[in-house]
């Protein structure tokens, strides 16, 4: 089992049509504070992303927020976080906060969740990283993307040996000890491969 010190969530800047989905990423901000986890995310303090900053922050927990100059307008980027890292695009939001984690969580967002989402899980198949990535599904938002993902696998798009590249949990609590459990497959110059990429 290892342990996780910091751990990325990829997230929505839209707080989505349910309460339910905010509140997730409420208790996700708190389990990980009380765990002594770090909150590495995007920075921003609206929608998912606030409430999940603001809830680590509240129970005592570190949070890193990692945003582009584009997005530092005060009603986007978080003022109050442990430390706030401006960078010069998106993509080198993505690096950095890669590189500062050591396993990704996906709460429900649109594009940019799923963006971030794919080009992590698809480092993991080409072995150009070795951390964990997981879905926490929160009220089954995830259930037909995952649909697709099964469809993708029976049309032999996706090998049957990734098909558990993608950890899918209901609580923050199962899926953060799937995450601890998981051994990749082996990774040379992973660390070396993020830090580039």
């Amino acid at each position: 089992m290892s342990e996780l010190q910091a751990v990325c969530v990829f997230c929505g800047s839209q707080p989505g049509a349910r309460p339910e989905y905010v509140a997730a990423a409420r208790d996700l901000g708190a389990y990980l504070a009380g765990h002594r986890i770090d909150l590495v995310y995007g920075g921003g303090h609206i929608g998912m992303m606030g409430a999940l900053a603001d809830a680590t922050l509240a129970h005592r927990g570190r949070v890193i927020g990692v945003i582009p100059e584009h997005l530092m307008r005060p009603e986007v980027a978080h003022q109050n976080l442990t430390e706030l890292l401006v960078v010069d695009s998106m993509h080198t939001r993505k690096r950095t906060m890669a590189a500062r984690a050591d396993a990704f969580i996906v709460l429900p967002g649109g594009y940019g969740t799923l963006e971030e989402m794919f080009e992590m899980v698809t480092w993991l198949q080409l072995r150009l990283q070795t951390k964990p990535v997981g879905i926490l599904n929160v009220e089954g938002f995830y259930d037909r993307l995952l649909d697709f993902l099964r469809h993708a696998a029976d049309e032999r798009f996706i090998r049957a040996d990734h098909w558990d590249l993608l950890i899918v949990e209901q609580t923050p609590a199962l899926l953060i000890e799937r995450l601890k459990l998981h051994v990749p497959r082996a990774a040379k110059g992973a660390r070396e491969s993020i830090e580039r990429a």
